[in-house]
């Protein structure tokens, strides 16, 4: 049985109907733009609710990076003696952490959109993907504290001496930017559409997005990887976002900039996958999860 929702203007016109079942190519992509002031306090929330009942609240935006990149520096700089194409260690860990944790907040957070808010989702109606869009969005909030800390350090060891030479390259952060959330969104909200069927891979995500991690050279440079085995590097569509980031800030990369494309055109079939899948399991998720 088909139900609707209905919205009465004073004339008398319905301005909408909500059907509980349509065409897995009807996304209403249009619904985002007429829900925005909701995805903005969405925005809000995720941002607030992280560090909601701390001690130190937003303080941690600031002390998690800078305590990620010392433990990096001393066991795989000091320790393993992972080289670093001639940066400062500190630098280049901190580079790299900087681009991976915006990926990883955004893949962990849009990952379980639908278990985390099945008891909304089946209460009242709004567009489900503005929940992992805002999340997209309020960890743009994160990243950019991450990366004015990382200019600071930048700043600071350029003006010592360091070998670090920030040039135009720069100015692809937007491009960056685009790519890792087009792809945290892509993949997450597949993950999240597969786990209203299948709980275990729930468990499966955090370990997996680890794994990803030391498939990306985030903590060692591609120039370290033998050459038999860099292709796998290049596979990783992650691996030309870091690295072209190291390129525009620290002057120094193992990948040209055209593997953007690459990446570009990898997330457009991911983030399109991701949507398909997610508008399908929207119609009928409330009977399985």
């Amino acid at each position: 049985m088909e139900t609707k929702t209905n919205y009465l203007t004073s004339n008398g016109n319905w301005t909408m109907v909500i059907r509980p079942q349509r065409a897995w190519w009807d996304l209403r992509l249009n619904d985002l733009w007429r829900y925005r002031d909701l995805i903005r306090l969405m925005i809000w929330r995720d941002f607030v609710a992280v560090y909601k009942q701390t001690i130190l609240g937003p303080l941690w935006h600031l002390i998690q990076p800078i305590l990620t990149t010392i433990v990096f520096t001393i066991i795989f700089g000091r320790i393993a003696r992972l080289p670093t194409d001639g940066l400062p260690p500190f630098l280049f860990y901190m580079a790299g952490t900087t681009v991976w944790g915006y990926f990883y907040s955004c893949l962990l957070g849009t990952s379980n959109t639908f278990t985390d808010n099945a008891a909304i989702f089946g209460k009242v109606y709004f567009p489900r993907l503005s929940v992992p869009i805002a999340v997209v969005i309020s960890n743009l909030i994160s990243f950019g504290i991450r990366l004015g800390i990382f200019v600071v350090f930048l700043v600071y060891f350029t003006l010592t001496g360091s070998t670090a030479r920030p040039n135009l390259w720069m100015l692809l952060l937007p491009v960056l930017l685009l790519i890792m959330a087009g792809l945290g969104l892509g993949i997450g909200i597949i993950v999240s559409s597969l786990t209203t069927r299948y709980r275990d891979l729930q468990h499966l995500v955090g370990f997996s997005v680890q794994l990803l991690m030391y498939a990306t050279p985030v903590i060692y440079p591609i120039s370290s990887v033998p050459g038999n085995w860099r292709w796998l590097l290049l596979v990783n569509p992650i691996t030309p976002v870091v690295e072209i980031f190291r390129l525009g800030f620290l002057g120094t990369s193992a990948v040209e900039p055209v593997f953007l494309l690459y990446s570009l055109g990898f997330t457009v079939v991911t983030l399109l996958i991701g949507v398909v899948a997610f508008n399908h399991v929207e119609n009928t998720f409330m009977d399985t999860v």
